[in-house]
């Protein structure tokens, strides 16, 4: 059985919308940290931090969801 970081590995060589998902997520990650690192955040940096933490979370979402598909597709292949 593959381990999810093998199944990583072989869907960013293999899979150019996980790829772009995972990009996204990393750079979503990123404005993330900047808008934490304020102490105060105002009523328009709360929205925007409401909106990147759900977007993270559906992309994150969307790479599991690539991931069982992969699982699930080689299970299938090898019970062939």
């Amino acid at each position: 059985m593959l381990t999810e970081d093998v199944i990583v590995d072989l869907l960013r060589q293999s899979n150019s919308e996980f790829r772009q998902l995972e990009e996204s997520h990393h750079r979503l990650d990123a404005e993330l940290a900047e808008l934490q690192k304020r102490h105060v955040l105002t009523p328009q940096e709360e929205l925007q931090k409401k909106q990147i933490q759900k977007e993270k979370l559906a992309k994150k979402d969307k790479m599991a969801e690539l991931m069982r598909l992969y699982r699930e597709h080689r299970a299938g292949a090898a019970a062939r």
